[in-house]
Formats: C-alpha cells, sequence, structure tokens
C-alpha cells in the first residue's frame, strides 16, 4: 500500500507579554523554528518581535533550532510572532510479526552496549520523574510491562487516554507530575510526563515532544484550541524514534508538527526567559494551524483568539543605579 502523500500545513504562533509595571529591559529564548528531520520539511519561516530586537539563532544541546533576542530599553510588552510552513509525511506503519517481540531485550543490550549515549533519556527529569505517587497510579489503572515495548506503548497511551481527563487550566508549566497523578486532570505536557516517567522505569530511551497539532483534522481531538501541542517519542529497535501521543490515544503522524525535543517541558519550551524589572507579567497566546496548498500571501494572518497562559519567565529586580562618580580637580 503506498503511504499518504506529505501535507502542507501553516502555522501562526503569536505570544504577547504584558508587565504590570514598565520593564527595563530582558532576554528570551525562543524554540519556535521547526526541526527539519523524520519526514518533515521547513517550506518558510519568519519571526518578528517588538520591541525590535535582532535574534540570534543557535541550536541547543539537543539539536533543536533555537532564536536568543535581548530588549535593551523600556518597555510595557513583548510580543513574539513565528509564521511558519511545512510538509510533514506520515511515518511508515508498524510492521506486523515479531519486531517488537525481541524489543525488550535488544533495549537491554543497547544499554549495556552504550550506558552514556541515551542517558539523558532514560534518568529521571525535572517534570518526568518517578516517585509514589507514579507507583500508585501505575497500580490503579492496571499499567503493565507487556510482551513487547512498542504494543506495551500502545496499551499505555490508552491507558492513560481513560485515566486522565482532559481539561484546560488544570495545570501549569511550572506542575509537578503528583499533580496530574492525584488529580486524574491533565493537559497535554501532563500526558506526555507520565507517559515519559513510565516507559523510563521500563528502560524505554523517552523524549518530550513540543510543536502543533492540525486538531480539526483529527476526531474526538483533545488539545487546547489556540494553544501549542505536546507528545512523546520512545527509541525502539528496529523502528527508531517512535512518536505517541497520549492526550489523543494515537500514534504521532503528518497532523503533528515537531518543533522542539527534550527530557521534557523545562528542556522544549516554547518561550523562556527573564525581565529586569516589570513586576508581574501575564501571557496571552494564540496558535492557529491550517491546510496550506501553497505559500502564504504576504501580509496574510491566520484568525484565532488570544487566550491566557502561564508566563514562562523570570523577574530580576533591576540593580539600582549607581550615583555618577564625582572626579573634581583639586
Amino acid at each position: 500500500m503506498n503511504p499518504p502523500p506529505p501535507r502542507r500545513l501553516r502555522v501562526e504562533h503569536l505570544s504577547r507579554f504584558r508587565y504590570a509595571a514598565p520593564a527595563r529591559g530582558g532576554v528570551m529564548l525562543l524554540r519556535l523554528h521547526p526541526r527539519e528531520e523524520g519526514g518533515q520539511r521547513l517550506c518558510a519561516f519568519t519571526l518578528d518581535i517588538e520591541p525590535a530586537a535582532v535574534p540570534v539563532a543557535f541550536a541547543d544541546s539537543f539539536g533543536n533550532p533555537c532564536h536568543l533576542f535581548n530588549v535593551h530599553r523600556a518597555h510595557r510588552e513583548t510580543l513574539v510572532r513565528s509564521r511558519l510552513t511545512v510538509e510533514t509525511a506520515a511515518p511508515a506503519p508498524p510492521a506486523a510479526g515479531g519486531a517488537d517481540a525481541d524489543g525488550w531485550e535488544a533495549l537491554a543490550q543497547a544499554r549495556t552496549a552504550d550506558r552514556v549515549r541515551f542517558w539523558d533519556y532514560l534518568a529521571p527529569s525535572r517534570f518526568a520523574r518517578p516517585g509514589p505517587a507514579l507507583d500508585a497510579f501505575v497500580a490503579a489503572h492496571g499499567i503493565r510491562r507487556g510482551a513487547g515495548p512498542f504494543a506495551t506503548l500502545v496499551e499505555t497511551a490508552a491507558a492513560l487516554h481513560r485515566a486522565i481527563r482532559y481539561e484546560s487550566g488544570s495545570t501549569h508549566v511550572d506542575s509537578p507530575i503528583e499533580h496530574v497523578l492525584e488529580t486524574g486532570r491533565g493537559v497535554c505536557q501532563d500526558y506526555a510526563h507520565v507517559m515519559i516517567a513510565i516507559a523510563r522505569s521500563w528502560g524505554i530511551p523517552s523524549r518530550y515532544v513540543s510543536g502543533y497539532l492540525h486538531a480539526e483534522s483529527v476526531t474526538g481531538a483533545e488539545a487546547q484550541a489556540g494553544a501549542s501541542h505536546a507528545w512523546a517519542e520512545f527509541l525502539l529497535p528496529g523502528r527508531g524514534w517512535t512518536g505517541i501521543d497520549p492526550t489523543n490515544d494515537m500514534l504521532a503522524d503528518a497532523r503533528h508538527v515537531r518543533v522542539a525535543v527534550g527530557r521534557d517541558y523545562a528542556d522544549a519550551a516554547p518561550t523562556r526567559g527573564a525581565v529586569f524589572g516589570g513586576d508581574e507579567s501575564a501571557l496571552e497566546v494564540r496558535v492557529t494551524v491550517a491546510d496550506a496548498a501553497g505559500p502564504a500571501p504576504a501580509g496574510e494572518r491566520l484568525a484565532g483568539e488570544l487566550r491566557a497562559e502561564r508566563p514562562n519567565l523570570r523577574h530580576v529586580a533591576p540593580a539600582p543605579r549607581a550615583r555618577p562618580a564625582r572626579a573634581d580637580q583639586q
């Protein structure tokens, strides 16, 4: 059977940070530029920043394309808008048969042969870590290691989809994993963190993925309208990095746009930074994802409403201004 043709998707991501008092400056790290790998090809990308700033492009330790910029003057808000067009291809369907049957043994051999290469994706991390709450959750919902790693992960995603209720605003970007485990409510990043923590306990290298989902084309999709999305990838013998979206109980496919990967949200957040002064900040976000048959007309803006999110910013009290030194000649 021939694979489906690639999809072309257009995304606009707008973030508006407002400050209760004028900020004297700030620095911000952006992970908004999509990765080009795994059948995903970037066709166009633009980045607009207000107040005007010159972003510096670089790749972080996980290979994510990043931009860093500074603002060196007083301002009451920071606006970041990225627009992109990508072509995405569905991954090859999983092969039937015994490829998964020997997967646990292959994973064990790979860990023994190279204990350093996948350390980041096997060790506990800030938002995806083991603990009594995770143990109780796994036991309560009958989640266990099955005959093969791929089949086990698919079953685990289905179990999480049933066990956790998607509820916008039930957690925040800095909520610990215990919050979703104890309340049974969360958003996409929480589903991903729980699944990653479980998979790592079985010795499966697991990483967090931030990006976008064309939710309109997913029947019954559970994802916040106007928000970015998150899922997880698992390194499996014979399959490589395999994306699974537990929020929607599906394999990641051509409707998913991959932007950044890392150990958890802390490594792949779309925006983070520090503001000098400003007292407190508020964040409004608008994300729109649409099919794109061709390049976007110049100046086109995708429709959608701004929605409130908790800003991933640290406010730093500015140092007092030094009194000018006197140099009177005697």
